[in-house]
């Protein structure tokens, strides 16, 4: 059974291999980009299959426009697709202001206005999928990646509260959480950093530059085996809350868990401590 997608960011990176699989298989994609010109190719190649619309993400009006738009043109949308991103790096000091207003905007505000404007379409039509594409960085962290991890730590958040107020409507709702992936987010890190604190050159935020800036490092994550499981979730009934993706994530989310219940449960006692004493 074929079927409509709505997807952010379909430029490059997760985006464009999502929506050349899903093309090449014979569904449609509505998608967002930044440059019309990045999916000329395929629309050349698929013709009407493909709508495409040029966004800003921190453009609200524009995000509702866009969404309402692709609802008209193809009818319906069974699957949205919160993709568009990418990672602010440095010491939380270095980074200004518009640096993070930015961040926030693009990595969370947006995801969570698209969803809001899709919502209405998806109940009216009987439900539908929605996947946020999130990142081991929602569950795990990095210094150097504060605002990163902000960004990614609300997004799940949202969406995980999100899954239960939409299910009675039919509308499952996935949180993706890849590790590293070979796309151009790992090639465009570098133009995303703070400013470089000498304070911080010796520490783990001057690790973190030194690693994202070196044309050496390759990430282990296969971008096409991850997009396609990706399509394959909206399969699964019920949905998925989360999958990972990649040995890192599996790795690095593990660890972050345990290491979060391991605090709980140490201060168990303190924690009861604080209701009120029992009547005797």
């Amino acid at each position: 059974m074929s079927r409509t997608w709505f997807i952010t960011g379909i430029g490059s990176g997760f985006g464009r291999e999502m929506t050349q699989q899903l093309l090449a298989r014979g569904d449609r994609v509505a998608g967002t980009v930044r440059d019309a010109q990045a999916v000329a190719d395929l629309r050349e190649r698929h013709g009407d299959a493909l709508w495409s619309a040029t966004l800003d993400m921190t453009d609200l009006p524009g995000i509702q426009r866009v969404v309402a738009q692709a609802f008209e043109v193809f009818g319906r949308i069974d699957v949205i697709v919160n993709n568009a991103g990418y990672g602010l790096f440095g010491a939380a000091e270095g980074l200004s202001d518009a640096q993070i207003r930015h961040q926030i905007d693009t990595n969370l505000i947006a995801p969570i206005q698209v969803t809001r404007a899709a919502l209405p379409g998806l109940r009216a039509q009987g439900g539908g999928r929605i996947l946020a594409i999130s990142s081991y960085g929602g569950q795990a962290t990095h210094p150097g990646a504060s605002l990163y991890h902000a960004s990614k730590w609300g997004m799940e958040g949202f969406f995980d509260a999100l899954s239960a107020e939409v299910a009675p409507f039919g509308i499952g709702v996935t949180i993706v959480e890849p590790g590293g992936a070979r796309t151009a987010f790992r090639r465009a890190a570098g133009r995303y950093f703070g400013a470089e604190l000498e304070a911080y050159r010796d520490t783990p935020v001057g690790a973190l530059y030194a690693r994202l800036s070196d044309p050496g490092f390759v990430a282990s994550g296969d971008p096409a085996k991850m997009v396609s499981i990706m399509i394959d979730s909206v399969d699964r009934t019920p949905a998925p809350k989360r999958i990972a993706l990649g040995r890192d994530a599996y790795t690095m989310i593990r660890n972050a868990l345990g290491e979060r219940l391991a605090a709980v449960e140490a201060d168990r006692e303190l924690a009861h401590s604080t209701d009120f004493d029992a009547p005797a």
